[in-house]
């Protein structure tokens, strides 16, 4: 088949400390070499827009935002970077799609750096995860044991989940699981990659 189009996002979390986060993105359309000039054979960038993010966490509140255009199509793209400073104290977390769809979507600004912030949001959730398995591995804190927790707090550790996608459906049988106090499913990559090192799940300890 003949590429017409080539594009790619890039998104990177990192933790700045307990209280931070950083994430990157990026978004860039290419045309393939030759499209436009046949005597040309190196791909055209044609949008290359990046975005970086500070977020407070735990509560997922943007605390910095900076948008930079790498490669635009008009000259005027620019002009609309500072708009997005309105990113601020946004939460990034539940309802941010629909608020950045209310602030930045048509002509409020930059369509592809607004794609690239609907992308970038669950990474920030993602995170959550992350972090605490960092931590854990820094020795900074132990994953709490569900099985010594309350039915609230043990819920508050998967409660950001909740339906957001049909797994998580506050109806499903995974939630219904966890409810009754089962303990959460190790992911299927995980496990797999146990598998491939030869560990036992059961020696991770309480999840």
């Amino acid at each position: 088949l003949e590429v017409l189009h080539d594009r790619e996002y890039r998104v990177r979390a990192y933790r700045v400390s307990e209280e931070e986060l950083l994430i990157r993105g990026a978004v860039r359309d290419q045309k393939p070499p030759g499209l436009y000039l046949a005597e040309d054979d190196r791909p055209l960038t044609i949008h290359h827009m990046q975005v970086e993010l500070r977020v407070a966490f735990p509560a997922l509140e943007i605390v910095g935002a900076e948008v930079l255009f790498e490669v635009h199509p008009h000259a005027s793209c620019p002009r609309i970077v500072d708009h997005y400073c309105g990113l601020v104290g946004l939460s990034i977390g539940r309802g941010f799609t629909h608020k950045v769809r209310e602030l930045f979507g048509g002509p409020r600004g930059c369509t592809h750096t607004t794609a690239l912030l609907m992308a970038m949001a669950p990474v920030a959730v993602q995170c959550s995860w992350s972090m605490q398995a960092s931590a854990s591995r820094r020795g900074m804190s132990s994953p709490p044991d569900p099985r010594t927790l309350s039915p609230q707090d043990r819920e508050a550790l998967w409660h950001s989940n909740l339906n957001t996608c049909h797994v998580w459906a506050d109806q499903s049988e995974h939630v219904a699981v966890l409810r009754a106090g089962g303990e959460p499913e190790l992911p299927l990559p995980i496990r797999q990659r146990y598998d491939d090192l030869g560990l036992d799940p059961g020696d991770r300890g309480p999840t």
